[in-house]
């Protein structure tokens, strides 16, 4: 089983949930519909890594960041920085026929996360920064979500079941793009517009 680290807890999640097309800017980037009901997608315990490698037999990837959290208890414990690694090219395709996502978002190395973070505080005051090779890509917020973390694991409930030590992911900001080796990624989470985490991630 892969891990995350909580300070100097090693963390087996059973699964990571996402959720897609949860900001606006981000939506019209990629030419997509809004959705009526939200979008959601699993990516598995086999897709978590703390590494950022270019995946293999690939021409191109794509990077988005997004506020993670981890669930105990079915709510918010802890946060991360987080990647959803995208064959962009081949969910292109899926999405042409209708078919899952899986292929493009589920691979092995398709979740990447930063050391978490305990958290208990407003989660309305959050935001996010990806910054590749010293260049600002992606900056987002709490308010810029269309669907608010909370509303997305009651959402989520409906269906499914969070085990503790799941991680939520709620979406990326606009500014998604693709990568390369040798690139190096600086995520940062921000609460009350100061950094509570930040970590940098070397591609491989």
């Amino acid at each position: 089983m892969n891990k995350i680290v909580l300070e100097d807890k090693e963390i087996f999640p059973s699964k990571v949930v996402c959720i897609g097309r949860n900001y606006m800017e981000h939506i019209k980037e990629l030419n997509n519909e809004v959705p009526e009901d939200m979008v959601f997608f699993i990516k598995p315990n086999s897709a978590i890594s703390n590494k950022l490698d270019f995946p293999k037999n690939q021409n191109s990837c794509h990077y988005e960041a997004e506020i993670s959290f981890l669930i105990e208890d079915n709510k918010i414990s802890a946060v991360s920085f987080g990647l959803d690694l995208t064959l962009r090219e081949v969910q292109s395709k899926l999405k042409e026929k209708g078919l899952p996502w899986e292929r493009a978002k589920s691979f092995d190395g398709a979740a990447v996360f930063s050391k978490l973070v305990n958290f208990d505080g407003d989660i309305s005051k959050l935001g996010i920064e990806l910054y590749i090779n010293g260049e600002l890509k992606q900056k987002g917020d709490y308010s810029l979500m269309i669907n608010k973390p909370l509303e997305i694991i009651k959402e989520a409930n409906s269906f499914l079941s969070f085990e503790d030590g799941d991680i939520l992911m709620s979406g990326t900001p606009c500014g998604v793009g693709a990568f390369k080796k040798g690139d190096l990624f600086v995520g940062k989470i921000l609460f009350e517009n100061k950094i509570i985490v930040e970590q940098e991630f070397f591609v491989s």
